[in-house]
């Protein structure tokens, strides 16, 4: 079934539908269920107004996201579209987290084709600088950054099991026994892409089709966009494990987007007694999330941010400004 528009920010200005108008483009991010990622999306949009984009941000919500949540969101000025879930084939497969299963649904962001690119970013994530340039990424790639094998979660595999790392290739080499070396790998929770009908349409086919593997839609895409794969930087999507598992390879003060998604460590969750979560990086990098979350300052609604928009734009290339009329 196709994906219904059910809710438009009201408070979208005419400046923000002229750059996201047909042709357009967007941030996007999905959100499912009644719980507390909420949060997590409402800090994105913080986050994002804060780096002063220009684009908006889609959020894709199921059916089961409640109506207060919605408004919650198009009070930070997201645009909220209502997707139909996706699932994959039944079987038996374990995943290597229970809820990845519904993850299949963000294949339907495929389905908004009145953007001509999109960046998908993960409710766990928050962007700490300016990411509009890569929008001007060229076509007919997928973008993401290079995951990591070395968490427990990937204990199933061959490449965890002789501990070899696609971040760090040479410490520990393929072995020829093994046939070829595996192919790159990217994290799902941030790409650049571009919406399509027939890429939309042949994504869901072939899902039909494929058994599902451990990391659910991750795997489905790294397989589905083998041959279109670039990697990026992972300053554009730092992955917390990377901080302990490939230090060597991290320079922090150059990450603009951080995937908050070690298990149960969730900035909005935060205790610190979780695993690894005790470090000095690690509590910063949740400070610097709740900073943004907890700002008034960057609410949508607040006055300031009328001057902030304008500006932002007019820097990006004269669009008019043209203000939203007043609430009756």
């Amino acid at each position: 079934m196709a994906p219904v528009i059910t809710t438009v920010a009201q408070n979208t200005t005419d400046a923000q539908a002229k750059v996201a108008g047909s042709g357009g483009r967007a941030f996007v991010t999905f959100l499912a269920g009644t719980g507390d990622y909420v949060k997590g999306v409402v800090g994105l949009a913080k986050g994002l107004r804060k780096a002063n984009t220009i684009y908006p941000l889609v959020v894709a919500v199921l059916p089961d996201v409640p109506e207060e949540h919605r408004k919650i969101l198009t009070s930070q000025g997201c645009i909220v579209r209502e997707i139909e879930p996706v699932y994959p084939p039944e079987n038996q497969t374990q995943f290597a987290m229970a809820y990845y299963v519904i993850n299949y649904s963000k294949l339907r962001i495929w389905e908004f084709v009145e953007y001509s690119k999109m960046i998908y970013l993960d409710g766990d994530i928050q962007v700490f600088e300016n990411i509009d340039h890569l929008f001007d990424l060229p076509n007919d790639y997928f973008y993401a950054v290079k995951d990591c094998f070395c968490e427990a979660t990937w204990g199933h595999t061959p490449q965890f099991q002789i501990g070899y790392c696609q971040q760090c290739p040479n410490n520990v080499e393929w072995p020829s026994d093994f046939g070829p070396k595996p192919p790159l790998y990217f994290n799902a929770g941030m790409f650049v892409y571009e919406p399509n009908l027939d890429t939309y349409r042949d994504l869901l086919e072939k899902l039909r089709v494929t058994k599902p593997t451990s990391f659910a839609e991750q795997d489905f895409l790294n397989m589905y966009f083998n041959d279109k794969y670039k990697p990026i930087p992972n300053i554009y999507n730092l992955v917390l494990a990377m901080l302990w598992r490939h230090p060597e390879n991290v320079e922090l003060e150059k990450v603009k987007v951080v995937h908050y998604c070690a298990a149960v460590s969730k900035p909005w969750r935060y205790t610190g007694k979780e695993e690894n979560m005790e470090r000095e990086d690690i509590k910063m990098l949740v400070k610097k999330w709740w900073d943004i979350y907890e700002d008034e300052s960057l609410d949508y609604n607040n006055p300031l941010n009328v001057d902030r928009f304008k500006a932002v734009l007019l820097e990006a290339g004269g669009v008019k400004f043209v203000p939203a009329p007043s609430a009756a």
